[in-house]
């Protein structure tokens, strides 16, 4: 834990549904506009109001496909589907606030690095420096065959080829081009000093790519990066890469686990643990009373869709629950898909067992994250704690109705968050130091990448 400020990221997908099955069926949830520029402006404008740091978007590529052998009930009950993509959505949203950033989902399976380092590079530019890269390696079989596999690639080699990949972008973000490259001399005619513009000439087993890269240098040159890797090679590349880490699991003790066990990763590197920051996934239920709160809860739990649920996990676990009865105990098993989706009902609390009902009725609303229920008071105290005692640095925070569960955590929660001093003012009120900047500096203090990272560079 880096500081007593609590960080926040709307955690959202561009998407009817993300991880909150069946609720896109009560009148006032609005998902169906997620095809609607204006509905994401105003997301936007709202996070920023509260004090967020950042919109989070997830992606997926691929079809939930695993249940019961097909996508039938994926496409009829809108898990995941549909989805568009999410960077298109980022420049709007940009031009529409000052200072809230925009995390971006990209898979490095299936991009050449070139290209996707070009993309943010852009994003970068378009956004003022409020933009990160949440680094993931795709898990759906048939996200494979859309994009011309015959099989999804094994864990390993997923993550050897994100160990490349990523080099490459580091070496075309941070080495290529200097900072005073740049120089618009009019009367010379020199828009660019070549001798200052440098190839990379990276040879590696996946990729070749001499470079140089075709942007100048944005104001972050390196995204803040994210990462989520559960199994142990996915944290293994997130000791290395990630800047952040988000983490998603029902209990405080799998929270706690995992955050001990990934700042002790990023030690064994040589990197400092402080320099790591925690987003545990959060679900917020909150009323003006308890008692409102609660009845708010009960509703949403009726308008759970189970069997949407059972997709939407046969596909985080890549087994088809279809096959086995609600009073089966979930068995843990090493997937290719995501490992800490299992993990989180197997491994993260041993005295709890859970069987498919309890996982399917627990999961509709959020997943795999902690339902926190209460009125504002109550919910601050929970997130106080969760900041203190278990030592994490923010939440990404899911949503169950859309957008009512932002604009009640920003209109009802958020200023007590404030009032303890936990939040940043709202922008324009008081003087507050983290006002502007990149994202990076505005969650880090740092200008690049901290020191002992691969794309640390001497600034």
């Amino acid at each position: 834990m880096t500081d007593d400020r609590i960080h926040l990221n709307l955690f959202t997908m561009n998407a009817v549904e993300h991880v909150t099955t069946g609720l896109w069926t009560l009148p006032e949830d609005e998902s169906h506009r997620y095809a609607d520029t204006d509905y994401w402006v105003d997301v936007a404008r709202t996070a920023e109001r509260g004090g967020f740091d950042a919109v989070f978007f997830a992606d997926v590529r691929g079809v939930y496909d695993v249940f019961e052998g097909d996508r039938e009930t994926a496409v009829r009950k809108a898990v995941q589907t549909p989805s568009n993509e999410p960077a298109t959505l980022v420049p709007s949203m940009a031009q529409a606030t000052d200072r809230i950033g925009f995390a971006v989902t990209r898979s490095t399976t299936y991009h050449h690095p070139y290209q996707l380092a070009r993309e943010f590079s852009t994003l970068d530019h378009v956004t003022d420096g409020r933009v990160a890269f949440n680094v993931v390696t795709s898990y759906l079989e048939s996200a494979a065959e859309n994009l011309g596999l015959d099989e999804r690639m094994d864990r390993q080699e997923r993550y050897d080829r994100a160990d490349e990949f990523m080099d490459v972008c580091y070496a075309l973000w941070e080495d290529s081009w200097e900072d005073d490259a740049v120089v618009v001399d009019r009367e010379a005619g020199v828009y660019t000093d070549p001798a200052k513009v440098h190839r990379i000439d990276h040879e590696g087993e996946r990729f070749s790519v001499p470079g140089p890269h075709g942007s100048e240098p944005s104001p972050q040159r390196t995204p803040f990066v994210y990462q989520a890797g559960s199994s142990d090679r996915g944290r293994r590349f997130a000791a290395r890469h990630a800047e952040a880490v988000f983490v998603s699991h029902p209990t405080e003790t799998g929270v706690r686990e995992y955050a001990d066990d990934m700042r002790g990763r990023v030690a064994d590197r040589g990197r400092d643990p402080d320099d790591l920051l925690v987003f545990p996934g959060i679900v917020p239920i909150v009323g003006e009373t308890s008692e409102a709160a609660e009845e708010t809860f009960e509703c949403y739990r009726e308008a759970v869709d189970v069997e949407a649920t059972l997709a939407l996990l046969s596909g985080f676990f890549d087994m088809d629950l279809s096959e086995l009865d609600p009073d089966d105990r979930i068995e843990h098993i090493e997937t290719d898909a995501i490992q800490g989706a299992i993990d989180a009902f197997t491994k993260a609390d041993p005295d709890r067992e859970w069987t498919v009902g309890e996982v399917a009725r627990f999961a509709g609303i959020g997943s795999t994250s902690p339902i926190v229920v209460g009125s504002p008071a109550e919910v601050a105290d929970e997130l106080e704690r969760w900041h203190r005692e278990v030592g994490v640095d923010g939440f990404n925070v899911k949503e169950v109705v859309r957008p009512g569960t932002l604009e009640d955590f920003v209109d009802l929660v958020v200023p007590e968050l404030r009032e303890r001093g936990l939040l940043p003012e709202a922008p324009g009120e008081g003087d507050d130091p983290d006002d502007g900047g990149t994202l990076r500096e505005r969650l880090t203090g740092r200008s690049g990448p901290p020191e002992g990272h691969p794309g640390h560079r001497e600034r």
